[in-house]
């Protein structure tokens, strides 16, 4: 019987981490088609990670909080069995410094810079010509958005914020704040295969003047209909990234978009390990994704 591991996150260290939401109806959807199917912590010493034919990446929410941990875990596991998607291409897509190399291979990107120290951040934040008065600072390697805020391009948290990240050995991202993101018109394309199965309109999350909305991280997804252009586009950044990565094409990924007047449609982010799919709003989704999984094996 083929033994297929969901990987997630233990919930009980995790507060943000909730594998049910994926990983429980994939894993009925697996076992209904005779699969051996559990779900794996991936931080759990006991697991016999030899023992599984294919491992898939669902809800490893916590890597952020330790990534060299996570990077040697998949050098590890990736040596004892195949892990979907690829180690090689998750190495790649922790650090959001991807973006500029999709930027390059021709893929419209939200205008971003990346600081390794204070001095160019500031030089930026206080330019006589800025695009936007306010900005969003946030890490290269970042999840849940930890360590993330909106802030005006002269307020202190900003630089205090930004000095937090440099502090943890990271690289500052700075964006100009997107107005249809702040009005909650941030949109993510599912792929399988890298055909788009849905769309998902997740809210605005960020509070200008730093924090969430609400004070936690808390989507509100409402399934979308992808339109053609947005199917088109999130096939473009797919076979970018295949162009960059030199990897097939993934098992999984959401592409998160946003239709900016000043940008035109721009990639946010390219989530090719870790996106939560929300399969309880689209169940038919849960289906095409336990085939492509056992297709892999």
């Amino acid at each position: 019987m083929t033994r297929i591991g969901l990987v997630v996150t233990d919930p009980t260290t995790f507060m943000a981490a909730d594998p049910h939401l994926d990983a429980a109806p994939l894993r009925e959807a697996l076992r209904h088609r005779g699969a051996d199917a559990e779900l794996t912590i991936w931080h759990d010493e006991s697991v016999d990670w030899a023992a599984f034919d294919l491992l898939v990446l669902r809800s490893p929410w916590d890597y952020a909080e330790r990534p060299a941990q996570f990077e040697a875990w998949l050098e590890r596991v990736g040596a004892l069995t195949t892990v979907l998607n690829d180690p090689e291409l998750v190495r790649w897509n922790m650090d959001k410094r991807y973006l500029a190399q999709l930027e390059e291979a021709g893929v419209a990107v939200v205008p971003t810079s990346y600081h390794h120290e204070m001095s160019t951040l500031e030089a930026e934040l206080s330019s006589e010509e800025p695009s936007t008065p306010h900005v969003v600072v946030k890490p290269s390697v970042g999840a849940g958005a930890r360590h993330t805020g909106l802030f005006a391009r002269d307020s202190p948290a900003a630089l205090e914020l930004a000095r937090a990240i440099l502090a943890e050995g990271g690289v500052v991202m700075l964006q100009p704040e997107v107005p249809e993101l702040s009005e909650g018109r941030e949109r993510a394309l599912y792929a399988v295969d890298g055909q788009v199965t849905h769309a998902i309109a997740k809210g605005a999350l960020l509070e200008r003047g730093g924090g969430l909305r609400g004070g936690t991280y808390q989507e509100n997804p409402v399934v979308l209909e992808a339109t053609a252009r947005e199917q088109e586009f999130a096939g473009q950044v797919l076979d970018a990234v295949g162009e960059v990565s030199g990897l097939p094409m993934p098992l999984y990924g959401r592409i998160d978009t946003v239709d900016s007047a000043a940008h035109g449609l721009v990639l946010l982010e390219a989530e090719l390990f870790e996106p939560l799919f929300n399969l309880q709003l689209v169940p038919e989704v849960t289906e095409i994704f336990a085939d492509a999984i056992l297709a892999r094996v």
